[in-house]
């Protein structure tokens, strides 16, 4: 009996036909396209992870809390309720020392962050909040070997600070890459030490980019959701080239896979000057300042739509001296187009100090050039006027606070409001009377515009005695009042 090899379902010509184009099919490049060059799935990142690993640094710190601070209070309180008669609770009994929340004693508070080698000398770049206040600062370096740190300088209002190390070996510092050419969706890496957990890498893309949060006068970040945990901070975000596009900053704690870190392009400049003069100098013009709404472009005649609308001008200040007045429209500085009240922030703080810059505006309808010579911004100064606010309505029976992110989220009022919020309110006084209540969000005084408490504190320093003060208000019970009060 002769065996007749069993002949496969590819044998059939038919079938044959259909599986070999299929194949051909399969087997044959993608066609070309313009975008060709964009990388969207990467082999691995595991390449990337050795190279940049030796360049990430894991920062802890020591800090002396008074008493522990309400941090330690919070948590831990006082397990054994009140001191027994004499003075002395449980705890100094069987332990022979205070409890650590005693506020005659100090706490040492340890944290953990993140950096990144930028130099060889060993300079090394995190994040301001990781080091501020620091009475010891070690870096721990890839390869497990440790060293105490100095700070070279910081600078709070970008959250940035520089730090070095004295090594005994070689170091592999990371390069500096140029955020402007991210684009939204590209391949992004995180490395830092998220929890402890040193040389963590976690992989996402660019969400979105020039965030504003409500951190600070020169918030620009990158949004990424590549996972960002307490002590990534100060951390390198990278491009798939392995260089730092951004400095990993800020979480939001109720989102999941929502993460913010400073673009280098801002960076770069800050570190720069941290290294050679160890501060940040920026140029001051001295004006309070809001974004022009629709209306608002509107009712000044501005065309494009486009600005920032002058709101307060401070005496004595370089704007004052350059003749800018309350209610004009910036347009332009140093030859860059306004667009917003971030843009003429950003190219005034970014513009040399003492050096005469052009400013564009737009009064009553008409273009009008000035020349400004700037001064020097002092956030000490500029904060102690926000802080004037409380001191200044006191006699009219209330008082203010400025309207930060946190204030607002408790007031479930949007990202975007301004204005001032109502701290306090005097039940015997006038604004009492008149209906004013705490949480009340005051807009504006004599249909002047308050956006912030700079704002407020000029109104109420034109007013005199006797004077009627008209608030309008948006009530934090809901919808806007007109409220009358005599000074």
């Amino acid at each position: 009996m002769r065996l007749t090899p069993r002949k496969s379902f590819l044998h059939h010509p038919a079938i044959f036909a259909i599986v070999t184009a299929g194949l051909v099919f399969m087997i044959q490049p993608a066609a070309v396209t313009a975008k060709d060059d964009i990388q969207m799935i990467p082999v691995n990142f595991s390449d990337l992870a050795k190279e940049a690993r030796p360049g990430v640094v894991n920062i802890s710190t020591v800090k002396s809390v008074k008493g522990g601070g309400r941090v330690f209070e919070h948590f831990f309180g006082n397990p054994f309720g009140n001191r027994r008669p004499g003075g002395r609770n449980p705890f100094e009994e069987f332990f022979g020392h205070p409890m650590p929340n005693d506020p005659n004693h100090d706490f040492k508070r340890r944290s953990l962050g993140s950096g990144f080698i930028i130099d060889p000398q060993g300079f090394i770049v995190t994040n301001n909040h990781v080091i501020e206040d620091a009475d010891k600062i070690k870096v721990k370096l890839s390869d497990n070997s440790e060293y105490n740190a100095e700070l070279v300088g910081r600078d709070p209002s970008t959250d940035l600070a520089l730090i070095k190390i004295e090594p005994n070996k070689p170091l592999t510092p990371l390069e500096m890459g140029r955020s402007k050419d991210l684009q939204v969706g590209q391949w992004v890496v995180a490395i830092g030490s998220p929890f402890g957990l040193e040389q963590t890498v976690t992989v996402g893309i660019v969400s979105a980019k020039g965030r504003v949060i409500g951190s600070g006068p020169y918030d620009n970040f990158i949004q990424t959701d590549a996972s960002i945990n307490p002590g990534n901070s100060g951390g390198p975000l990278l491009n798939l080239k392995g260089e730092v596009i951004g400095i990993n900053t800020a979480i939001i704690a109720s989102g999941q896979g929502i993460g913010f870190a400073v673009p280098t392009e801002v960076a770069v400049d800050v570190i720069a000057q941290l290294q050679n003069k160890g501060e940040v100098t920026r140029g001051w013009l001295g004006v309070g300042i809001q974004d022009l709404s629709e209306e608002l472009a509107d009712y000044y005649d501005i065309e494009e739509g486009k600005g920032a609308l002058v709101t307060q001008v401070y005496e004595g200040d370089p704007a004052d001296r350059g003749g800018i007045k309350v209610n004009d429209v910036i347009v332009s500085a140093n030859g860059e187009t306004v667009s917003s009240s971030r843009d003429l922030t950003r190219i005034i703080a970014a513009a040399q100090i003492g050096k005469k810059t052009t400013i564009g505006l737009v009064r009553d309808g008409k273009a009008k050039m000035v020349s400004v010579k700037l001064g020097k911004r002092d956030e000490g100064r500029i904060i102690a006027r926000r802080n004037m606010s409380e001191k200044t309505a006191g006699d009219l029976g209330f008082n203010v606070e400025a309207l930060s992110p946190q204030v607002a989220r408790q007031l479930g009022l949007d990202e975007n409001e301004t204005g001032v919020v109502v701290s306090e309110v005097d039940p015997d006084g006038a604004a009492a009377e008149a209906g004013l209540t705490r949480g009340d969000l005051i807009k504006e005084i004599n249909r002047r515009p308050i956006n912030d408490t700079d704002a407020f504190n000029a109104v109420i320093k034109d007013t005199k005695a006797d004077d009627t003060l008209q608030l309008l208000v948006k009530q934090r019970r809901g919808g806007y009042q007109v409220i009358k009060i005599k000074r």
